[in-house]
């Protein structure tokens, strides 16, 4: 064996994480980016929440409760009235403690889930 080849196998090994599918130039690039500072993640536009909103989020729990909407997890319905009524009297409070202050089509939202709600409430009551 020679001096050279001694000298070949021993040492550190180098090894490229970069895509072996990217261009020389897009290596040097992404080379260069990942010596500098690392940049922000990208923030989500965060979920804007009003009163619609705030509304709809309490009358799907409030259906899901009465079985119409199934667990996300398991896929199966269950039914709550007791926790269906509380909803109902969250809702009549806020349109209570809203009167005057909400648009038009905010009072009209309020006012149909409200009703449509206890209409289901009064028929899952029943049976």
């Amino acid at each position: 064996m020679s001096d050279e080849e001694e000298v070949e196998g021993e040492g550190f090994v180098f090894k490229d994480s970069r895509s072996s599918q990217l261009s020389e130039d897009e290596a040097q690039n992404h080379d260069s980016k990942a010596d500098a500072q690392p940049e922000a993640p990208e923030q989500a536009q965060p979920f804007q929440i009003d009163f619609s909103t705030f509304i709809m989020s309490l009358t799907s729990s409030a259906f899901y409760h009465l079985g119409d909407i199934a667990d996300p997890e398991t896929g199966k319905t269950e039914t709550n009235l007791p926790a269906v009524q509380q909803t109902i009297d969250m809702l009549l409070m806020l349109k209570e403690k809203t009167q005057g202050n909400l648009n038009e089509e905010e009072a009209k939202l309020l006012e149909q889930l409200i009703y449509e709600l206890q209409m289901k409430f009064v028929q899952k009551s029943k049976k």
